[in-house]
């Protein structure tokens, strides 16, 4: 289909530069991890550009970045999947550590991803036809308000008088509270519950829509305000106008083409010495992934959908074990390993004023609320900085989430009392960040349960 090759998303266009620019605005250094990431997306343009017998060959390079918690590896993947408006599922490679018992099959993350992508598309279907369902909505409102006679019937020109009258009402607002009877269709299907075991979640969902489809829908009348029926009655019409196949095979595309999976917690799955226990289990895991990241077909309830192209990116702080210990067909299915850098206190100072979501920027949105207008001067942005650092090293390193505990005690006591001080500027200065935290910090006990 025409349209349908024509689709480009706007992030591919971009140049590595642009897509490295992009990320600064929302993730402080890590120009390796970026740098890498950038690639891997300017890539899928790259092949999309190249004639088709050699374009499926070329299969995406995969990601590992290798870092300590909260130094930016999920906020970069996240990032770059909204840069490049593909589906982005995020999940921790553990979920599948016990399937059988509380874990997942490894197909379900193509399922869910493949969901993801038809509300994604849905979204943007409806959007589109937006203006046509309203027109729809207005008319239907007008006939359940005004119900006239029959066109070609005596008095059709006074009605049609009185019904433009009540279309300048209605889109005045006038007729907002006025209540109407409206019909609704409610699906009159048994509460019927299925377990089913690891890797039968299509079971459930198709058992559920072929019941749904013997048992015919009942209609029940209903009384509303105008308002409440006018959201009903769009999301029908924004329904009856989408071509759901449309959606499906667009859907497909995105995920086959531009899809992008997360594994978190990768070393988690890799087990050092060979042997009974969880280490057995763990390389289980893996030999389960192995499949989905070399390239194979999943059945969803949508179709069939390959993962061939799909651009996965592992990430895992690998303290106790290092990417060589993946088996060996997992690691040459993750060509790129990029090291993510610890933060300091330089990097703390940056991010908490230079991201267009940095913490301070947040706060001070939220006070502001209130009537309280906050100010940081750099001094004490500083002093923040280097007391979330000397937590860092004397308790667990968690990186940049420290900063969210750091500030949340230092305004604890004016977030709390906001309401009742009314409007004014209050100033964060170095002494009051340390009058409030110092005492805290040194106290080693207090910080590792507090902080």
């Amino acid at each position: 289909m025409e349209w349908m090759k024509a689709f480009r998303p706007p992030g591919d266009q971009l140049t590595p530069r642009e897509i490295v620019a992009e990320l600064d605005k929302y993730i402080v250094g890590q120009e390796n991890a970026k740098k890498s990431v950038a690639i891997a997306l300017r890539n899928r343009w790259r092949r999309q550009q190249i004639p088709e017998a050699l374009r499926d060959e070329i299969a995406p390079k995969n990601i590992i970045m290798i870092g300590p918690t909260g130094v930016g590896k999920t906020e970069i993947a996240r990032r770059l999947a909204k840069l490049a408006q593909s589906p982005f599922l995020k999940i921790e490679a553990t979920k599948f550590t016990e399937v059988g018992y509380v874990g997942r099959d490894v197909e379900s993350m193509v399922r869910d991803l493949m969901e993801l992508a038809v509300n994604q598309v849905k979204a943007e279907e409806r959007d589109k036809v937006q203006a046509k369902a309203a027109e729809a909505v207005e008319e239907r409102l007008l006939e359940l308000l005004l119900p006239g006679p029959v066109p070609g019937q005596e008095g059709e020109g006074e009605s049609t008088g009185t019904r433009e009258k009540f279309r300048a009402m209605l889109r005045d607002g006038k007729l907002e509270d006025r209540f109407v009877e409206l019909e609704t269709t409610q699906r009159n299907t048994p509460v019927v519950e299925i377990f089913s075991a690891a890797g039968m979640e299509e079971m459930d969902f198709n058992f559920k829509d072929m019941l749904g489809n013997i048992f015919p829908g009942k209609t029940k009348q209903r009384k509303v305000k105008v308002s409440e029926a006018r959201e009903v009655l769009l999301q029908e019409e924004s329904s009856r106008l989408i071509d759901m196949d449309r959606v499906v095979e667009e859907a497909r595309r995105k995920v086959e083409q531009h899809g992008i999976i997360f594994l978190d917690e990768i070393d988690k799955i890799v087990g050092r010495d060979h042997g009974r226990g969880p280490d057995v289990s763990r390389e289980g895991v893996q030999r389960d992934l192995l499949p989905i990241v070399e390239g194979t077909t999943v059945t969803s309830k949508y179709g069939m959908v390959r993962t061939d192209h799909i651009l996965f990116i592992a990430s895992g702080a690998f303290h106790l074990s290092k990417p060589s210990d993946l088996i060996p067909e997992m690691q040459g299915r993750f060509p790129i390993r990029v090291e993510l850098q610890s933060l300091g206190a330089e990097e703390f100072e940056r991010i908490l004023t230079e991201p267009e979501n940095a913490l301070i920027k947040q706060y001070q949105a939220l006070l502001d609320t209130e009537g309280i207008r906050l100010t940081f001067p750099p001094e004490a942005i500083r002093e923040i900085a280097a007391l979330a650092t000397k937590v860092n090293e004397r308790t667990e390193n968690i990186g940049a989430r420290r900063l969210h505990t750091i500030m949340e005690k230092l305004l604890e006591e004016i977030s709390f009392t906001a309401p009742d001080l009314g409007e004014q500027s209050i100033t964060i200065t170095a002494e009051y960040v340390r009058e409030r935290l110092a005492n805290l910090i040194e106290d080693e006990d207090l910080s590792r349960y507090i902080l």
